[in-house]
C-alpha cells in the first residue's frame, strides 16, 4: 500500500513538474468543439451573424477571422467576396494588405538583433544612420512666404524612441509638399529605395522633442533601415530569415510572387455611412504588392499577409517568443517589449500605452472594451486588426480591406465584443 501511495505521489509530482515546464503550443489544432476551448457554441454564432450582416448590408466586402485559445482554433472563417464585381467568394487563405501590422513584424526582427548584442535601445539612431545627427524641431511655418523656423532638439532620437513612436516623427508633416521632404508613407510603385527615403525622413524637422510625446509616424520605416544595416541584408531578406520562415509565415511578403498574386483581395473605399462600397481610386494602394518597381520595403506599412500567417506571429508573441518549435525571441525580451515606454503620454483618447512595437491595453482603456488589461494589439489602415490576450491565452484577428472606411472602428470593436461575449 505504501509503495502504491509513493508511486501515485511521485506520478503526481512528475505531472505537476512537467506542467510547470511544459512548452507553449507550437502548432494550431482545431478545437473539437467551442466548449473545449472555453467558448459557448450558441453565443459564438452571434459572431457569424454579425459579420454576415455586414456583408449582406453592403457595409463590408468581406471579412476573414482567426480566433484561437490555448492554441485551439475556435473560429477561422471567410465571409463575403474577395472581388465584389466578379462575385468571387472569399477563401480563408486570401492575402490582405496589412499596412501597420507590418510594424510588429519588423520590430521583432530588430529585437533579434538586440539579443545578438548589435545595439542598445538608448543608442542614438545617428550612430547607425548619420543623417539623424543634430536633429531639429519645427517651430513655425509661413505658408505664404514658403519659409519655416526650427530650433535644436533637446536630445537625440534613440532607437527606443523610434520603437515606441516617441521620437517626434509623424506621418503627415506640414512641410511634406517640399520636394526635399516628400516621402512615400505606406508603399511605392516607384523605384524608391529604403536608404534614400530614410535619409529624407531624417531631413524633416521633428514635430516634438524626442521622448516627450506619442507621435505616430514613420518610425518603423527607420527601424527597417536599421535592420538592414545591422543584419547586412535587405529588409525583405532579413525578415524572411529572422521571423517569417522560422515562424512558418509562408504567405507574408512585401511583393507577391506571380503564383500568389491572384489571392490578393481587391481594395475598396467607403468614406461615409451613406456611400456605397466603391473600388479604391489610388492604384498604388491597390496594386503595390503585384505591380511597379518592387524596390521599396516599407517596414511601417508594406507587408501583405493571410490571417493564418499573422495568427502564427501572434501566437509566437503570446508564447513568449516561440512558435513552430523555433525560438524567435527570449521570453524576457518579450516581457520588456510589453512594458509602457511612453510614460504619462497616451496613444489616443482611449488611454492606451505603447511598448516596443505594440499598443498596450490598460485598466483605464476604453477602446479595448472587454479586453483584459495587459493585452496588446494594433491594426492597419486598410482595416485589419489583431489582439493578443495573455490572461485568456487568446488571440483574435479580423481582416478586411477598405480605406477610407467609415465603419472601421465599429467593424473591429464589434468583432472583439462578439468574441469575448462567447467566452464561458
Amino acid at each position: 500500500m505504501k509503495k502504491t501511495l509513493r508511486f501515485v505521489c511521485g506520478l503526481l509530482l512528475y505531472a505537476f513538474s512537467y506542467s510547470l515546464f511544459a512548452q507553449p503550443t507550437q502548432t494550431f489544432t482545431n478545437a473539437k468543439s467551442p466548449a473545449e476551448a472555453g467558448f459557448s457554441a450558441e453565443r459564438l454564432k452571434r459572431l457569424d451573424d454579425y459579420l454576415q450582416g455586414f456583408i449582406d448590408k453592403g457595409i463590408a466586402p468581406n471579412a476573414v477571422t482567426f480566433v484561437a485559445r490555448n492554441g485551439r482554433i475556435v473560429h477561422y472563417k471567410a465571409f463575403g467576396y474577395s472581388n465584389l464585381e466578379k462575385k468571387t467568394p472569399l477563401k480563408r487563405d486570401a492575402i490582405y494588405r496589412i499596412a501597420s501590422q507590418s510594424k510588429a513584424v519588423v520590430t521583432v526582427a530588430l529585437m533579434t538583433l538586440f539579443e545578438e548584442e548589435k545595439f542598445l535601445l538608448d543608442d542614438p539612431i545617428s550612430k547607425y544612420i548619420p543623417a539623424f545627427k543634430n536633429p531639429r524641431v519645427l517651430v513655425s511655418v509661413d505658408k505664404e512666404k514658403g519659409t519655416y523656423e526650427t530650433r535644436p532638439a533637446k536630445r537625440d532620437v534613440t532607437i527606443r524612441h523610434l520603437l515606441s513612436h516617441n521620437a517626434g516623427i509623424p506621418y503627415d508633416h506640414s512641410l511634406d509638399q517640399r520636394p526635399e521632404f516628400k516621402v512615400p508613407f505606406y508603399n511605392s510603385t516607384q523605384p524608391d529605395k529604403l536608404e534614400d527615403v530614410v535619409n529624407r525622413i531624417a531631413a524633416r524637422p521633428l514635430t516634438k522633442d524626442p521622448g516627450e510625446a506619442f507621435v505616430y509616424g514613420l518610425n518603423t520605416d527607420i527601424i527597417g533601415r536599421l535592420v538592414e544595416i545591422l543584419a547586412g541584408k535587405p529588409l525583405d531578406v532579413a525578415l524572411r530569415e529572422r521571423v517569417l520562415e522560422p515562424v512558418g509565415m509562408t504567405d507574408t511578403y512585401f511583393y507577391l510572387p506571380a503564383s500568389k498574386a491572384n489571392r490578393l483581395v481587391e481594395l475598396y473605399s467607403k468614406s461615409s455611412a451613406e456611400k456605397p462600397l466603391t473600388l479604391h481610386e489610388n492604384t498604388a494602394y491597390r496594386s503595390f504588392a503585384v505591380e511597379g518597381a518592387k524596390t521599396y520595403f516599407s517596414g511601417g506599412a508594406g507587408l501583405v499577409s493571410t490571417v493564418e500567417d499573422y495568427a502564427k506571429f501572434c501566437q509566437m508573441m503570446l508564447n513568449g517568443g516561440s512558435f513552430n518549435n523555433k525560438r524567435i525571441l527570449g521570453r524576457k525580451t518579450v516581457e520588456m517589449m510589453l512594458k509602457n515606454q511612453i510614460g504619462d503620454a497616451e496613444t489616443s483618447a482611449y488611454q492606451d500605452k505603447f511598448g516596443l512595437g505594440f499598443q498596450l491595453i490598460t485598466p483605464e482603456s476604453s477602446y479595448g472594451d472587454l479586453l483584459s488589461p495587459g493585452s496588446f494589439s494594433w491594426g492597419g489602415m486598410y482595416c485589419s486588426e489583431y489582439t493578443i490576450d495573455p490572461k485568456e491565452n487568446l488571440i483574435l484577428l479580423v481582416f478586411t480591406n477598405v480605406q477610407p472606411y467609415a465603419h472601421s472602428s465599429e467593424f473591429r470593436r464589434k468583432f472583439r465584443i462578439a468574441v469575448y461575449q462567447a467566452l464561458e
